[in-house]
């Protein structure tokens, strides 16, 4: 069923807000608006009905960021995430999740997807996961040097495992690059799947330097090779074609989270460029965004989330740390480069912060103000719309997405 055309044989039955979103092809929203006289329960009920019953709808290259409530219970951003991830099941699109909290794996394990649980040991769910950060593929960049952009990745990579609290020293970084460019040289000439590199090489050709800084990064480095966090010296050892994928990074503590929410990002990015080339939308959540943007990390993070929307990527950022994220120099590069804003109800403090960078009336602030769960503030370039999603409760998908503890589903592992 062509639902889009169905849609607009009578425009004129739509709310001013459902015809607005009809205008800019957002066909999933303008249904929620649909009838002028509809209560919000009918509407939330109408719309969720619509979503399980596979609709056919456009796919949209965009990037959006949400802000979360700091609390229990749906609509909270993860749950409000999960329902979008079920909605866009309804598409062709690819899916992939970070998931730093275990939070969205009982869902993804019921709709058939794979959970990949990342651990120090690599040990998660009774095998072994092993992602590797030197996976590339020969369209990793749209330059004929694919390199380029994987050295970046590499150094902040880097950055985070052996940097001090000032970074990479020029002379420190470009032995790393240097290094890189000889490892990868086998697998270059010839791309099979043995040749692909490990930490371990490259770490061996860093110590393999004559700078006295080259010493100093390998011993760094050692730690994640030879140490008790060499999770990411491996081949990659799992399959992550699912189009529905969940890395769950909760086991990794914090030493190993900040590089793991990296690795996971640079495996997606290889999965945007396969997809471009198949002409398939690749759809990346990732939550606690805030802790990508801090550092030399943060100009590599946005770098791929402005590649990622021209490679046909779909990002989507999600945090409760509003304080965190804004304080990043790097934030106004990612509103500049994100189509939709999703406030959920905030603290005072955070609210304040919010509505002078984003120009907030006093007005649109009450609906992010002590909101009930699954109420807040779209915005859509210079639209804001205020939006109720009272998602139903009375059916197996809440049971498995709510995040309220006192309703939270004990779930097998896999």
């Amino acid at each position: 069923m062509n639902y889009s055309a169905e849609l607009l044989k009578n425009p004129m039955t739509f709310s001013s807000h459902g015809r607005f979103l009809l205008k800019h092809g957002m066909y999933s929203a303008a249904l929620y608006y649909k009838n002028r006289n509809e209560t919000e329960d009918r509407r939330a009920a109408r719309a969720s009905r619509y979503a399980l019953e596979n609709i056919d709808l456009p796919a949209y290259t965009l990037s959006v960021l949400d802000f979360g409530a700091k609390g229990d219970g749906y609509t909270d951003d993860t749950d409000a995430i999960q329902a979008e991830i079920l909605f866009f099941l309804t598409t062709d699109d690819d899916i992939l999740i970070c998931d730093p909290e275990s939070e969205y794996f009982p869902l993804v394990h019921r709709l058939g997807g794979q959970v990949i649980r990342l651990t120090p040991s690599g040990s998660g769910g009774g095998r072994t996961y092993y992602l590797n950060p030197m996976d590339i593929n020969l369209n990793y960049s749209e330059d004929d040097n694919p390199l380029a952009l994987k050295s970046d990745f590499i150094l902040s990579f880097c950055e985070v495992a052996a940097g001090d609290k000032y970074g990479l020293s020029p002379v420190e970084k470009t032995i790393i690059d240097r290094s890189l460019r000889k490892v990868y040289r086998p697998y270059m000439a010839d791309p099979r799947p043995e040749n692909m590199p490990i930490l371990e090489d490259l770490y061996n050709e860093i110590r393999l330097q004559p700078e006295p800084e080259a010493q100093r990064v390998a011993s760094a480095l050692e730690l994640y090779v030879h140490g008790s966090l060499n999770v990411f010296n491996h081949r990659t050892n799992v399959d992550i074609n699912n189009r529905l994928v969940c890395f769950d990074i909760k086991s990794l503590g914090k030493q190993l989270k900040n590089l793991g929410m990296l690795v996971i990002q640079d495996q997606v990015w290889n999965r945007v460029t396969i997809n471009r080339n198949e002409g398939k939308a690749t759809r990346y959540y990732v939550d606690e965004f805030h802790l990508l943007l801090h550092g030399e990390v943060a100009s590599w993070c946005v770098e791929i989330w402005k590649r990622f929307r021209k490679w046909g990527g779909i990002p989507t950022g999600i945090t409760q740390n509003v304080k965190d994220l804004l304080a990043s120099p790097e934030i106004e590069n990612i509103f500049e480069n994100s189509d939709f804003i999703y406030l959920l109800n905030q603290a005072a403090g955070d609210r304040a912060i919010l509505c002078d960078r984003l120009n907030i009336s006093s007005k649109q602030a009450g609906h992010i103000s002590n909101a009930p769960p699954g109420e807040g503030l779209l915005f859509f370039g210079n639209v804001i719309l205020p939006f109720v999603d009272n998602f139903p409760k009375d059916n197996e998908l809440y049971s498995i997405m709510t995040t309220k503890p006192s309703e939270v589903v004990n779930l097998q592992n896999e």
